[in-house]
C-alpha cells in the first residue's frame, strides 16, 4: 500500500519502537499522529521531524480520547496505517510470591487494561475509521500492526500478567484480520524479543552483556529501526494479514528468562 498523502497513527510513538514507526512513515511520506502520553518526546520528535508528525496527547484506555485523536490525525488525510505499540505497567510479580502471597489484583488488571484492552480499542477506533476511506486497487483501505511480545508465547517467571496481555494481543490478530476483510482492512501482529529502548531503564553496556550471549544471532538486542523496517514491509506488502511475525534473533525465553 502506497500510503504517501495519507495519514497514519502510532500508540506509543514518542520513543523507543513507536518512534522508529513513526520516522519510517514519515519518510514513506505520511503524515503521521504520535499517540502519546508523554508531551516532551513527544514534541521533541515531532519538531525533529520537521512538523510531519504531531503529538496527539492520548490515553489508549479512553474510547473518547482515541476517538478525538483519530479524527484530529485524519485531517490530514484518510487513515491508512496505525501502529499499536504503546506501553504500559512495568510492575511484574508471581503468581504467588515464595511466601505464598497471591500476585495483586489490581495490578494485573492494570497490565490488562492498558496493553490488551488499549490494543483493542485503538484497533476497533482505526479500523472504523479506515473502513470508510475509499479503496485502492485491490480493496484494501487500510492496515493496522499490532505489538505483541514473545513473552506472550512463552512468559518468564514474573510475567503473569504481562505474558497474559501479550498473548491476548496475539490472539487477536487472525479473528480482527478476518472481521475487517469485509472492509478492506489487514491486520498483522509483531512479537519482538529483546530492543534496546527507553522501558529498560538500564545502560545498554549493561543490557548488551545481559542478553547477547543467549542471543542466536545477531548476537544482540534488537534495534528500534528493525522494528520500524519490519512495520513498513508489512504496510507495503498486501497479502500479509492475520498473521504473528516474531523479530527476536532467534531468541527464546527460558523459565528465568536471559539467566542461564
Amino acid at each position: 500500500m502506497d500510503i504517501k498523502g495519507g495519514t497514519a497513527i502510532v500508540t506509543g510513538g514518542a520513543g523507543g519502537l513507536g518512534a522508529a514507526a513513526v520516522k519510517r512513515l514519515v519518510a514513506a511520506g505520511a503524515q503521521v499522529g504520535i499517540l502519546d502520553l508523554d508531551e516532551g518526546r513527544g514534541e521533541a520528535l515531532s519538531s525533529e521531524l520537521g512538523g510531519k508528525a504531531r503529538f496527539i496527547r492520548t490515553d489508549v484506555t479512553s474510547e473518547e480520547n482515541v476517538v478525538a485523536s483519530i479524527s484530529e490525525a485524519a485531517e490530514a488525510g484518510p487513515l491508512r496505517v496505525a501502529v499499536i505499540c504503546h506501553g504500559g505497567p512495568g510492575r511484574g510479580g508471581r503468581t504467588i510470591a515464595p511466601d505464598g502471597t497471591p500476585h495483586n489484583l489490581d495490578a494485573f488488571k492494570g497490565t490488562i487494561d492498558a496493553y490488551l484492552v488499549g490494543t483493542f480499542n485503538v484497533l476497533r477506533l482505526a479500523a472504523s475509521q479506515m473502513s470508510k476511506n475509499e479503496p485502492f486497487d485491490g480493496g484494501e483501505r487500510g492496515c493496522i500492526v499490532t505489538t505483541a511480545s514473545i513473552a506472550g508465547m512463552e512468559g518468564t517467571i514474573g510475567q503473569i500478567a504481562y505474558g497474559a496481555a501479550k498473548g491476548g494481543v496475539i490472539a487477536m490478530a487472525i479473528v480482527a484480520a478476518r472481521d475487517l476483510g469485509a472492509v478492506g482492512v489487514r491486520c498483522v501482529c509483531i512479537a519482538p524479543g529483546t530492543f534496546l529502548t527507553p522501558a529498560y531503564q538500564m545502560p545498554e553496556d549493561e543490557l548488551q552483556a545481559a542478553w547477547s550471549p543467549v542471543i542466536p544471532f545477531p548476537k544482540r538486542m534488537g534495534e528500534p529501526d528493525e522494528y520500524g523496517q519490519l512495520c513498513q514491509s508489512i504496510w507495503e506488502n498486501p497479502y500479509l494479514n492475520g498473521t504473528v511475525i516474531r523479530i527476536d534473533g532467534g531468541l527464546r525465553f527460558t523459565q528465568k528468562g536471559n539467566r542461564l
